[in-house]
This record gives structure tokens, C-alpha cells and sequence, in this order.
């Protein structure tokens, strides 16, 4: 029997922030009232540690295994998780951005336990974020650890820094991709792999 091969993986890949709830908390009441809301009402008095508690839980990301197993089988076709959650911060405006990420890769000599996929996109989600580089290190991410032929993340997000001011252009999706190995270089495994990562739209699927 072959066992999984496990590799433990911190919260942040660089560096683990260490934050101060209750100085967030006092900042939150600071930046309401300069903004001419006062906290100390009845209906605010808890608000600013409810804002500290949010901005901190969509910055902190779960640590996980990383769980892969020998490719005994051979498997060498196309394994795809379609529409992972997607929630971040844009690092503009500081606030949210939603949508799915469509993740797949080509195995190699190993395989990966399927709801890593999803950890990983949490990983880098949950800090702040431009959608552009948060595609390509989840792709480069799982390129680095696991060692696949190949790699291809779709990311469809709504954010709300174009939503709800600005433009406020409500509805509108942003697209990116990131294509690493055989999905990058060979045409025909990349159109495979965009084809079956956009079907949800084709069919009428909602995110």
C-alpha cells in the first residue's frame, strides 16, 4: 500500500502577520468617526470590533496538508476542480472581490487530495489581492510543490471596488487565466482545459 505523502503548509507561504485585534478595533473607531460616523451610538457602539473581526478573518487564510499520493495508475488525463469559492480583499480599495477559480493540472508521478485544491486558492486568497497575481500564484504554487506536466487556473471574479463606486458597473466579471507546462505549450490539452473550465457558463450554470 502506498501512503500519502504529507507536507505542512503555514498559513502564509513567506511570512505569518501577527495582528493586534484589539488596535484594529480602535482604528476601526477612528477611521468611522473621521468619516463623520460616530461609533459610540447605540446601533454602532460594537461596530468597530465587528469591522476589525472581518477585515481579519478575510486576511487570515487556514493552514493545511498538503496531501499527495503516488500516480500508481498512471493517471495522465486532466484533473479539474471546477468553481472554487473565490473571496479577497482588493489591495486598492480594500474591499471585496468574489467569484470561482477553476483549477486543474496533468499529473506527474504524484497525485493530490482534491479538496487541497481549494486550500490552496484560500491560501492566496485571503490577503490582499489583485486578481491578476493571485491567478498566477496559485498556479505557480501547485506547479512548485506538486510537480504536475502541467497546470491551468481560471479565475471569474466580481469586485466590488468597480461595483459599488467608481464605474459602478455592478455585474461586470473579470477573467484571468494562468497556463503553466503541457496546458501552456500543447494547443490541443490548453483548449481541453479552457473548454471544460468555462462549461459552467455554456450550460447556464450560475457561479
Amino acid at each position: 500500500m502506498t501512503l500519502p505523502s504529507r507536507l505542512s503548509v503555514p498559513p502564509v507561504p513567506d511570512e505569518v502577520p501577527v495582528a493586534d485585534l484589539q488596535r484594529a478595533t480602535l482604528a476601526a473607531a477612528e477611521f468611522l468617526d473621521a468619516l463623520g460616523i460616530a461609533p459610540d451610538g447605540p446601533d454602532l457602539a460594537d461596530t468597530p470590533r465587528r469591522m476589525a473581526g472581518a477585515y481579519l478573518e478575510m486576511v487570515t487564510p487556514l493552514a493545511f496538508d498538503l496531501t499527495t499520493f503516488a500516480n500508481d495508475e498512471g493517471y495522465d488525463e486532466l484533473v479539474l476542480a471546477r468553481a472554487i469559492p473565490v473571496q479577497s480583499l482588493c489591495e486598492h480599495h480594500m474591499l471585496p472581490f468574489t467569484g470561482v477559480a477553476h483549477v486543474g493540472y496533468l499529473p506527474g508521478d504524484r497525485i493530490v487530495g482534491l479538496s487541497k485544491l481549494a486550500r490552496v486558492v484560500e491560501l492566496f486568497s485571503r490577503r490582499p489581492q489583485v486578481q491578476e497575481r493571485l491567478t498566477t500564484q496559485v498556479a505557480g504554487w501547485l506547479q512548485t510543490h506538486l510537480r504536475p506536466r502541467g497546470v491551468g487556473v481560471v479565475i471569474e471574479a466580481e469586485h466590488s471596488c468597480m461595483s459599488l463606486r467608481g464605474v459602478r458597473a455592478g455585474g461586470t466579471s473579470t477573467v484571468t487565466s494562468s497556463l503553466l507546462g503541457t496546458l501552456r505549450e500543447d494547443a490541443r490539452s490548453r483548449a481541453e482545459f479552457l473548454s471544460l473550465a468555462t462549461q459552467h457558463a455554456v450550460a447556464g450554470m450560475p457561479w
